[in-house]
């Protein structure tokens, strides 16, 4: 998939394949809502003879106003946009999201940017998408302006799964919550965390059980306690390697660290593994909770708990 830094500048449309069909969204999660935004989006490319492109924007509109009542992003920028790709988008426009664009009235941007800057002609938004001046521009006012800009508009209503509307904000309610298999119902995938892998104490290796300490990329991490997960590696270029069943711990190991300030770690035990995954990244999908984290009276008693964690991650992973 390409990937354009959109800039302050006006940027000419011949720089972009055309004609364009532009799904438009923050596509935080790149959930279920998100991806048929990308489906119809394609669907109205190939009926165009043009493009499928997506325009999202960072940061989160919220860190620009709001900065202390900002959600936690789903997945990184770099996650956001490999997913929009899988999800059949051909091209992706990265817009930043300032105090200056946020003050555009709505007409001007979809005539000078959408139509203009972009040369898109369809537009594809979900029924609660707003833009503009005092969040003035509505999926109503799209489908009102587009006809004398050449520009059609089509509305994606509510995606729904057993009932539930798909959306990003109810993504991170089951992710904080613990609920990692109804955030993934709704996400179409498992709940990720992917990053580095850094040096810990060294504390489950000298127990016997040696961990991976990741440092998630994203920003959001599912409630403290202990999970059965499947840890894929990843290659220098993001591909997938190998991959493990993984007892995964997210906590402050209280048994060892019982301070209320100790830092939260995202530990994981590779089972079947044997190898050295320093400054490797991995990517771990958070499939089933096992329990609560809670503190052991003796290390004899921890090591029979995770071992009983093991024995119930290799049952629930496949």
């Amino acid at each position: 998939m390409r990937i354009v830094l959109a800039s302050d500048e006006a940027r000419p449309s011949e720089a972009l394949p055309a004609p364009l069909a532009l799904a438009i969204g923050n596509f935080d999660g790149v959930h279920r809502g998100h991806q048929e935004l990308v489906r119809v989006a394609r669907g109205r490319g190939a009926t165009l003879g043009g493009a499928t492109g997506v325009l999202t924007f960072t940061p989160h509109p919220a860190r620009v106003f709001a900065p202390a009542l900002a959600p936690p992003l789903i997945v990184s920028l770099e996650r956001r946009l490999e997913l929009l790709g899988e999800a059949g988008a051909e091209l992706a426009i990265v817009e930043a999201f300032t105090p200056a664009l946020a003050a555009v009235e709505p007409e001007v941007f979809v005539r000078d940017t959408l139509a203009g800057r972009f040369g898109a002609r369809e537009v594809v938004v979900g029924y609660d998408f707003s833009f503009g001046r005092s969040r003035r521009g509505t999926p109503e006012l799209l489908r009102a302006l587009g006809p004398e800009l050449g520009l059609g508009v089509t509305i994606v209503p509510p995606v729904t799964v057993d009932g539930l509307v798909c959306s990003s904000t109810k993504v991170r309610e089951f992710v904080l919550e613990g609920r990692v298999e109804g955030a993934a119902l709704l996400l179409g995938r498992p709940v990720e965390l992917q990053g580095p892998v850094v040096r810990g104490a060294g504390r489950g290796r000298s127990l016997g059980i040696p961990t991976a300490n990741v440092v998630p990329e994203g920003e959001l991490v599912p409630r403290l306690g202990i999970y059965a997960a499947r840890a894929r590696i990843l290659d220098a270029t993001g591909a997938v390697g190998s991959s493990h069943q993984a007892a995964l711990s997210i906590g402050s190991n209280p048994t060892f660290t019982p301070s209320e300030s100790a830092p939260v770690t995202v530990e994981a035990h590779l089972l079947d593994f044997d190898g050295d995954l320093y400054g490797r990244r991995l990517r771990l999908e958070v499939l089933h909770r096992i329990r609560d984290e809670r503190r052991f009276d003796s290390v004899k008693a921890l090591l029979a708990q995770i071992s009983a964690d093991i024995h119930e991650t290799r049952a629930r992973v496949p």
